[in-house]
């Protein structure tokens, strides 16, 4: 049985500042992390006073609550490592460890979160959660109805079947989007399945939390207000790692199946009748 004043290391890790709870996991497996001068595991628990290091270097407790919104440029990389020249941690040049809530690709702008605060993070970031992320993209090719129909039902990447989402035309070539997923590369993989090429694509909002005029390079500390009302939100959300979607995953995409091969058995019987039906 745990002793109730233990915690598991990646939380320890991560309610530090140092990095997310998914990436304490990473350090972990990867044997950079130590407890009191032995090497730590998966699962590993920490009492108060225990001595945890990365690298060698002293994880201490985290007094200051960091929580700001960058308007991210095109080029900036998403990535706490700082052997990458593009890394947004040297971008934004914070005096406080933060680290980027979620992700936008490279060549993508717009609204990303960092925080100094690990727990939060898959709270916003599950997709189970349904919290809103709203962009607004550009693509080669006229948007159509049919493309906003299909883009807003689901459209099969990645080995599972996106959630159905909010999608309206703004103009000839722009659409607006809202997502409670988050895939790898989730909408230029969506548009690409339906044909069309992702020009542009900037975040506009996160939730509550909206770009607004904030010019592009720069980033702002969340007001006050904000982070109440981002806090409120997400107090009974769960905060498992989203790894454990896997079986939400694979159970939508079973029934898409299931449900394509009922519609093939009952085309090849229909084309079986007609085809003794003419001999």
């Amino acid at each position: 049985m745990n002793h109730p004043d233990s915690t598991r290391l990646n939380k320890a890790i991560s309610d530090s500042g140092y990095c997310s709870r998914r990436e304490a996991d990473s350090l972990i497996e990867k044997g950079r992390v130590t407890v009191n001068g032995n090497k730590s595991g998966l699962g590993d628990r920490v009492m108060p006073g225990d001595e945890v290091r990365v690298d060698g270097k002293l994880i201490t407790e985290n007094d200051t609550q960091v929580y700001i919104m960058l308007n991210k440029p095109v080029g900036i990389t998403c990535t706490t490592d700082t052997r990458f020249d593009d890394n947004v941690i040297d971008f934004v040049n914070h005096p406080e460890r933060i680290f980027p809530i979620g992700r936008l690709d490279k060549p993508s702008e717009g609204l990303l979160l960092l925080t100094n605060e690990g727990d939060i993070v898959n709270k916003i970031l599950r997709a189970g959660n349904k919290h809103e992320k709203e962009y607004i993209v550009k693509v080669d090719r006229h948007v159509t109805d049919d493309f906003v129909k299909r883009m807003g039902s689901g459209i099969p990447i990645l080995d599972t079947i996106t959630k159905r989402c909010e999608v309206e035309r703004i103009s000839r070539f722009e659409f607006r989007i809202v997502l409670v997923q988050g895939l790898n590369r989730q909408i230029r993989r969506m548009c690409e399945y339906l044909g069309y090429e992702v020009v542009a694509l900037k975040r506009i909002r996160i939730m509550n939390l909206e770009l607004g005029n904030l010019p592009v390079g720069e980033w702002r500390n969340l007001t006050e207000n904000e982070l109440k009302i981002l806090k409120a939100s997400v107090a009974d959300s769960d905060n498992q790692p989203k790894t454990y979607q896997k079986f939400e995953k694979s159970t939508e995409v079973k029934r898409t199946e299931k449900r394509t091969d009922l519609k093939n058995n009952t085309l090849r019987k229909t084309e079986g009748k007609r085809r003794r039906g003419r001999e």
